[in-house]
């Protein structure tokens, strides 16, 4: 329901971020997260709490769009990718302090109240300090408030290059009203038939599908469940790091570049991971007759009226479902025969109290280190590319007119993306296994790869209004493998810009 809300709140935002600016999406943002963490706290059943996840949610997917573009439209270009990937490590370290938290809150009474509850802190404080930060100066620029505007870059940019700045945003926002008018009125024909919208929302929107569809959350949930709050806690920690080493390369390397090199990472773990899950379904342990033990009368009733039931293995035992069996291990070796049971908690508090180990989701493996590996080598490869590089091109790609609009439609579809992986997560390890799912995400990350070369533009370093330019000259790569002369016009600038960069 969090994140139904999220698409909700994604879609909105664009729209209050082109009508009310970036700084008022962000308040409302804050508020409808306090509100939400408040009705859950206070919840006194299901339905309310529910409730409070819907608003939770709003709030979270106005603010994920809305962010990067407030940090985005308030930084210099030469540290521009470095402040929006500041965003993400924050959320990444937020959500390992929250693991933290959560472990303090434990054994307090009121545990669940507590954890759902003190989250609204973190929205009460950045609400009040939001209050005296100023709006975003490209959205006053673009509703003729160019004196506040003005006031606000100087602020920002060294002395000598806030004149210029000034004078690009000045001759942005000049040719748009000649092509398009002063009307406010944004339908998704006008946005498709303007050529720079149509191709910032194919790399911007692909960008945030892929993000989703190479199974990031899927394997951090996956990871969770498994192993609890331990495993959580170093996946949620590879993140944060993984943010930080995005905040030293975005604005060295380029978006484009790290990107590709996260992707490459993606597919290997990803391919590393389907092995290893391969090879462990392959080789569970046997199941043997519970007879003559205490758990006799427990056995799964699909393995005692199995003709083949000689040949079933731990696998075999776990995919049973009427009713669900769990695999109780042997007690001398976890790799040994043991016995499929039906799965409740009594059962599970036996096996445990015989000295086994109870398995419901997964098969015992000596291969799990390297599962462990794999895992690690994914967050790794993710988080400093396709885990914050997808919000920075979003945050610059689109013309100052659609910024807002358009960052909420990619926003929206990163949110369904998230939603449509989620739900169907369990029923593809179901229906094809958990190697084959972890293998079509690695499919889908090579896709991704491709998609980058041919539809994504590099942005670093260009100032905002130069990227407009920028994807109105550049062809679609779709011949990658030759070499692409570069658009005439566009050589000067990124000369003049190097220069500029270098301090010459």
């Amino acid at each position: 329901m969090a994140v139904a809300g999220a698409i909700i709140g994604a879609a909105v935002g664009g729209w209050a971020n082109d009508r009310h600016g970036r700084r008022s999406a962000l308040l409302a943002a804050d508020f409808l997260f306090f509100i939400g963490a408040v009705i859950m706290a206070a919840s006194p059943g299901p339905a309310t709490l529910i409730v409070g996840r819907v608003f939770v949610g709003l709030g979270v997917g106005m603010a994920s769009m809305t962010s990067p573009l407030y940090i985005s439209e308030a930084s210099p270009a030469k540290i521009r990718g470095a402040l929006v990937s500041t965003n993400n490590f924050l959320i990444t370290f937020g959500q390992f302090l929250s693991y933290l938290i959560n472990l303090a809150f434990t054994k307090v009474p009121g545990t669940w109240r507590w954890m759902l509850g003190v989250a609204g802190l973190p929205a009460l404080l950045q609400f009040s300090l939001m209050i005296f930060l100023p709006e975003s100066p490209r959205w006053l620029f673009r509703k003729g408030r160019e004196e506040e505007a003005k006031a606000i870059l100087r602020k920002i940019y060294p002395a000598e290059d806030v004149e210029t700045e000034i004078q690009d945003l000045k001759d942005s926002i000049d040719k748009e009203i000649r092509e398009e008018g002063t009307s406010e009125k944004i339908n998704f024909r006008k946005l498709w038939q303007t050529k720079t919208v149509r191709r910032g929302l194919i790399a911007g929107v692909g960008l945030q599908v892929f993000q989703q569809f190479v199974g990031i959350n899927t394997l951090a949930g996956f990871a969770s469940n498994q192993t609890a709050l331990l495993l959580s806690l170093v996946t949620a920690g590879l993140n944060a790091f993984g943010s930080i080493l995005s905040i030293y390369f975005i604005d060295r390397t380029g978006r484009k570049k790290l990107l590709l090199i996260s992707l490459f990472g993606v597919a290997v773990s990803l391919g590393l991971l389907a092995g290893i899950f391969h090879q462990t379904t392959t080789h569970s342990p046997m199941v043997t007759v519970a007879s003559g033990t205490k758990f006799s009368n427990m056995t799964c009733p699909d393995y005692g009226s199995a003709a083949n039931s000689a040949s079933w293995d731990c696998m075999k035992c776990l995919k049973a479902s009427h009713p669900d069996c769990g695999f109780c291990s042997a007690a001398s070796d976890k790799l040994l025969p043991g016995v499929c049971l039906v799965s409740d908690d009594t059962v599970k508090d036996l096996c445990h109290g015989d000295s086994r180990e109870w398995y419901t989701r997964g098969c015992p493996s000596k291969f799990g280190w390297l599962a462990l590996i794999g895992l690690g080598l994914y967050i790794i490869s993710f988080s400093p590319g396709m885990g914050t590089a997808p919000w920075i091109v979003n945050s610059e790609i689109y013309p100052l007119r659609f910024r807002g609009v358009c960052g909420g439609i990619a926003a929206t579809a990163n949110w369904i993306s998230n939603l449509i992986v989620a739900q169907t997560f369990l029923s593809l390890t179901e229906a094809i296994g958990t190697d084959m799912t972890f293998l079509l995400f690695g499919i889908v990350s090579v896709v991704g790869f491709f998609f980058v070369i041919v539809f994504v533009p590099e942005t670093k370093g260009l100032p905002i209004e130069e990227v407009e330019k920028m994807l109105e000259l550049r062809p679609l790569q779709y011949k990658f493998w030759e070499k692409k002369k570069r658009p005439e016009g566009t050589m000067e600038e990124e000369e003049k810009l190097d220069k500029k960069n270098q301090g010459v």
